[in-house]
């Protein structure tokens, strides 16, 4: 889907390198799929979901900093329409098994936990993957349709197909963020047998204010709309801003919910920011628990070595509105269902 907001200069998209990745993900296409022909479910998915500025990125880096997963990297992130192919590059530039006298390794770094709008710095970072995902769905005004036409529409039998191909790739499960279908769950939920949803979710007044401090950011104002364009995105779009955010979370928090009351125990999971903040320790656990739950995850002992907590950044410092000024308009919100 085209974006016809000017973006701030430090988000400007670099076309020079989108062009080039273009040409090559065409070329190599070809190839990837004929890599997909290992796509048995052997392995468990791990979808993050939930609103923007939730806490999804400190949650991704940390779940592939403990290495109990796979998941998509920055350098992998090149390759978004033939990741099987860059799934065996990544492996023949970072991997010391293919490391001869020391010739490349400068594509190994370390996670360091910190992002600007969701985006972190390191080849073997995580990346969010949205021109991945973008290749099955076929969104275009709203980055949502209903169920029945998703799944007529949309290629999900290669979505499935290739994100199963990467977990055997990597033989351990693969984890990513999926919030492009928030309001898509189930439908995402009927491709895998092996699956488990975790849900981020953040004290709603200081998940507003970051979202609207990231619209400052991406576009230099908060009156810009930033993320994904959910099915409530008429309606939100031309509010003041304060209550379009606020309609924004609420409505991503009220779909993840409803869809997740639906699904098995073993298969979701719902991460609190500032308890995660707290003792990650605990999350691992119930992590590694569902996981062996769905014989999704390779036997073997799963000792937790991560980061014991995170710095909670919950704290009041927008100027353009005032703490009390969230709380009101979040308590509207959340009883008059007109409003979004």
């Amino acid at each position: 889907m085209e974006e016809l907001t000017e973006r701030s200069a430090e988000f400007t998209r670099n076309a020079t390198l989108e062009q080039l990745l273009d040409e090559l993900n065409s070329l190599l296409g070809p190839a990837n799929q004929a890599l997909v022909s290992d796509a048995q479910e052997r392995f468990s998915k791990v979808l993050v979901m939930g609103p923007l500025r939730s806490g999804t990125t400190l949650f991704t880096q940390w779940l592939a900093a403990t290495g109990l997963t796979a998941y998509p990297t920055n350098l992998l992130s090149r390759f978004y329409g033939a990741p099987l192919v860059g799934a065996k590059i990544q492996q023949l530039l970072t991997d010391s098994r293919y490391n001869f006298r020391n010739e490349i390794l400068d594509f190994n770094s370390t996670i360091n936990f910190s992002s600007e709008n969701g985006k972190t710095k390191g080849a073997l970072a995580p990346n969010e993957f949205w021109y991945f995902w973008r290749r099955f769905l076929p969104f275009r005004d709203l980055d949502y349709l209903p169920d029945d036409e998703l799944r007529k529409r949309a290629d999900l039998a290669g979505l499935r197909g290739e994100l199963n191909a990467l977990a055997n790739f990597f033989e351990k499960p693969f984890s990513l963020k999926a919030m492009i279908m928030n309001q898509n769950i189930p439908v995402l939920d009927s491709l895998f047998d092996k699956v488990l949803f975790v849900w981020v979710r953040r004290d709603p007044i200081f998940n507003i204010q970051s979202a609207l401090a990231a619209r400052k950011r991406q576009y230099g104002d908060i009156r810009t709309w930033y993320s994904f364009k959910i099915k409530e995105y008429p309606r939100l779009e031309g509010l003041e801003p304060l209550e379009s955010v606020t309609g924004q979370v609420h409505a991503i928090n009220r779909s993840v919910q409803s869809a997740l009351d639906s699904v098995p125990e073993h298969k979701k999971l719902v991460v609190q920011y500032e308890d995660f903040c707290r003792d990650p320790r605990t999350y691992y656990a119930q992590i590694v628990t569902r996981l062996r739950q769905q014989h999704g995850l390779p036997p073997g002992r799963y000792e937790y070595t991560g980061e014991q907590q995170f710095k909670n950044t919950n704290r009041w410092w927008l100027e353009e509105y005032t703490r009390q000024q969230a709380e009101q308009t979040y308590a509207m919100i959340s009883v008059d269902r007109e409003a979004i």
